[in-house]
């Protein structure tokens, strides 16, 4: 993917590495999972000129804005759901993930990082998960255990 936050590596190569991955991506069957910070509009781009071929699209530790997820659902993307959702100051990306469908969400831990409160600021690890997909389910308005079965519906559907 493409991480423009702070800057540590060369732009240009960042954006040819991504279409390296991206056409490895095509060429093996395999689910693209995507870190995308602070380049919305030139991931969304690069992604777009993909579109029509087998590509298939996980935005791993989505944290992009709802117009960023609007355009990506164009493109039959997942998103999947870290520690972060839990924040009491992730306000507009709780919205967009309402907002989302179902069948296009997925859950992570992001592990050793973005522990979900009430460990905000612990080494996050796997056990943790249990706090971000129940948030997600509130978010949802759904049971914890219906959430736990659609995205694990969701992650066989993509790696399949």
């Amino acid at each position: 993917g493409l991480d423009f936050f702070y800057n540590h590596s060369n732009k240009i190569r960042q954006i040819e590495s991504f279409k390296e991955h991206i056409e490895a991506s095509i060429e093996l069957n395999m689910p693209i999972i995507i870190h995308s910070r602070n380049a919305e509009t030139e991931t969304f781009e690069i992604l777009n000129d993909y579109k029509g071929s087998k590509l298939k699209i996980l935005m791993h530790c989505f944290t992009g804005s709802k117009h960023f997820a609007e355009k990506l659902l164009n493109l039959n993307a997942f998103f999947s759901a870290s520690g972060i959702i839990t924040f009491k100051n992730s306000y507009e990306l709780q919205e967009t993930f309402r907002f989302l469908p179902l069948n296009k969400i997925l859950i992570e831990t992001d592990s050793p990082f973005l522990a979900p409160v009430p460990n905000r600021g612990k080494k996050n690890e796997p056990a943790f998960i249990d706090h971000t997909a129940q948030k997600l389910a509130e978010l949802k308005n759904i049971t914890k255990s219906e959430l736990v079965n659609l995205t694990t519906n969701n992650f066989n559907k993509l790696f399949s």
